[in-house]
């Protein structure tokens, strides 16, 4: 009871608690993005060199975050999938095999990607390499794409669920609560955050990149 009463004054359903961050071994995490980075860019027959010369990343850092010895932050990954023509749901790899012909995907089935160093977890809640991805996005207290905005292919959408986001589109900010929904061009300098100290923000977001 006392527990119930504690949740009401934070402003927390007593029937229904806060949610809980997504969770991944850090190195492990950092391992599965690198095998696939590694994996798009052979596939692509692009070299380490032509990589870091097309986004001005050292080959020696490509080659650490390749190898999991390094973490990545988004902005990272988005400019290396832009470069590789994908958007970054092909980053999560691939989902567990269903009956359903990848129509479905099962709650207990989402590939997950870990930014643990940004304290930002995203679930993949779509399959296939198609040009729509929809994450379940989920940003510890404080939690952010940092000061240097995102800029790449796309577009993109999302629906606040739980929390506080504040997005940065250009020179407009706005403080978004739930229920709060937005939409725009990726190419548009973009960042994000999560203002509490306190309180996870989850966050339903949609990713559109055009087909190469």
């Amino acid at each position: 009871m006392k527990q119930a009463a504690d949740r009401r004054r934070n402003g927390q359903s007593a029937e229904r608690p806060a949610a809980e961050p997504l969770a991944a071994e850090p190195l492990a995490a950092d391992l599965a993005v690198g095998q696939r980075l590694r994996t798009l860019r052979q596939e692509r027959g692009l070299s380490l060199k032509a990589v870091a010369a097309s986004t001005g990343l050292s080959i020696g850092y490509l080659s650490q975050v390749e190898r999991g010895l390094s973490s990545p932050s988004l902005r990272v990954l988005t400019q290396v999938a832009d470069l590789l023509g994908v958007g970054l749901g092909a980053l999560f790899g691939g989902n567990a095999g269903t009956p359903d012909d990848g129509i479905v995907t099962r709650a207990g089935e989402r590939a997950a990607l870990t930014l643990w160093r940004a304290g930002i977890s995203k679930q993949l809640l779509t399959q296939g390499d198609g040009a729509l991805s929809l994450f379940l996005m989920q940003l510890a207290p404080g939690a952010g794409t940092g000061d240097e905005p995102l800029i790449h292919d796309g577009e993109e959408a999302g629906l606040v669920m739980e929390g506080a986001l504040v997005l940065t589109v250009e020179g407009t900010t706005a403080e978004l609560g739930p229920g709060d929904s937005f939409r725009f061009a990726s190419r548009r300098p973009h960042r994000y955050r999560n203002p509490s100290p306190d309180r996870i923000a989850v966050v339903l977001w949609v990713n559109a990149v055009p087909q190469r």
